[in-house]
């Protein structure tokens, strides 16, 4: 039987044997026993399914990854130790040194600079793009060494809605993945394969998990992608690995497991960045609420939103969920019942206005964290993206007098209130 999202958020993932425990049990283990060195063996060649060290794997947080699996509709997934690795793995799991990656430009600071900069030092080469940029435009961004196009569902903190059926057609028109960074959406308001994505990213820390209890990140696969079709562009997933004697991943798990089998046995292996098992069970936690937070989040995002553009102190505001806003038609198409809870909007009198508003807030707190059962709010400028130019502000939608609101779960009046004398201040 086919189960709603809302099922799935409960019982995805994991289905406890008769005496059980009903909840995901926390496996805190380093490593596994075995009876024979020829049991152990199998695994590392890879011939059997199982555990031997949690840096690879750990049971906890592969019920977690199946949970998500099924939410977002794809067909393997893994959990890493932040959102940071989900993407660095989900990029260097098949791009490595002369190759080269086309990003939206307006994406999390954070992930700009892993690509802009650390990413380039090790020879991956990145060309960023308007994600409103024409089909032409995005098309020539495209190299013969190009081996994915990555975007953000709702880009952080810019809140650009992407263009799924734009970036697809022009990803698949040259024979690579379309990554798609779900973290604000989540699989609750828009799951990106129904829309021509190829591979999900998440930073669980976030919405997922929504109580600022545990960083984490994650990856689906939508098993879709023929790796096979394009295997000269893509050899370390359609050619024998020697470090696993001579397997070759698509044909020994097929498209629905090559590509996740290769980033916990190459990637998790040897760069370690694993969620940990008391992590993944919080995760767990959180998202067996996330259809109900997600709904609530979206309601005090809108009312936020429209106290925000009644009021003078305010240049702008920037909400998908508004009519007349410059994403409202495309989140209506990809994200019917709300996008999120985060509101971004301007101060009047800049950056020096923005830091005196932020001050007098009693409600939300200053934080660098976004998307939890706390409202919170920072300005992107002086904090997650001070690494950033003024050109590169811009061009990242993140001009330097933005604020940042995540709204939480709280009483929406009460977030307006709070907002209120705090504009007043200024």
């Amino acid at each position: 039987m086919a189960k709603r999202i809302e099922t799935t958020c409960i019982q995805g993932g994991y289905v406890p044997g008769n005496g059980e425990p009903r909840q995901i049990p926390i496996i805190q283990s380093t490593t596994f026993k075995y009876d024979t060195s020829e049991d152990m063996g199998k695994l590392f060649d890879l011939e059997a399914s199982g555990y031997f060290y949690s840096r690879l794997q750990n049971p906890t947080c592969d019920y977690v990854a199946a949970k998500l699996a099924e939410l977002e509709g794809g067909t393997a997934a893994m959990l890493t130790s932040s959102g940071q690795a989900a993407n660095f793995f989900a990029i260097f799991n098949i791009a490595t040194a002369g190759d080269h990656v086309v990003s939206s430009s307006t994406i999390y600071g954070g992930t700009y600079n892993l690509f802009a900069v650390t990413m380039k030092k090790m020879g991956i080469d990145f060309t960023f793009v308007d994600p409103d940029c024409t089909p032409e435009e995005l098309d020539a961004a495209f190299q013969d060494n190009t081996k994915a196009l990555f975007g953000e569902t709702i880009a952080n903190p810019a809140l650009t809605v992407l263009d799924f059926d734009k970036f697809a057609a022009a990803a698949h028109k040259h024979g690579v993945p379309l990554i798609v960074d779900n973290t604000f959406a989540t699989p609750v308001n828009c799951r990106p394969f129904e829309w021509g994505a190829d591979i999900v990213t998440h930073s669980t820390t976030k919405y997922l998990d929504g109580h600022g209890s545990a960083v984490g990140g994650a990856i689906v696969d939508s098993g879709k992608f023929d790796w096979n079709k394009y295997a000269d562009k893509f050899p370390g997933l359609t050619t024998p690995d020697e470090s696993y004697h001579g397997v070759t991943y698509t044909e020994r798990f097929g498209l629905a497991g090559a590509y996740i089998t290769k980033a916990t046995v190459q990637l998790m292996r040897d760069f370690g960045c694993v969620q940990s098992p008391q992590s993944a069970y919080y995760l767990n936690l959180g998202i067996e609420s996330l259809p109900v937070r997600m709904a609530r989040h979206c309601e005090n995002g809108l009312k936020v939103a429209q106290f925000l553009e009644s009021s003078d102190k305010v240049e702008w505001v920037n909400y998908a969920g508004l009519p007349g806003n410059k994403y409202y038609d495309r989140a209506q198409k990809y994200m019917p019942n709300g996008t999120c809870g985060v509101v971004s909007f301007g101060v009047k009198g800049g950056k020096a206005a923005a830091e005196k508003f932020m001050k007098a807030l009693k409600v939300a707190a200053i934080e660098t964290h976004v998307a939890d059962a706390r409202t919170c709010c920072l300005n992107p400028a002086t904090s997650t993206h001070r690494q950033l130019s003024e050109e590169e502000l811009v061009a990242a939608g993140v001009p330097a007098n933005l604020v940042r609101y995540s709204c939480g779960l709280e009483n929406a009046d009460d977030l307006i209130e709070d907002l209120k004398q705090a504009l007043d201040t200024i």
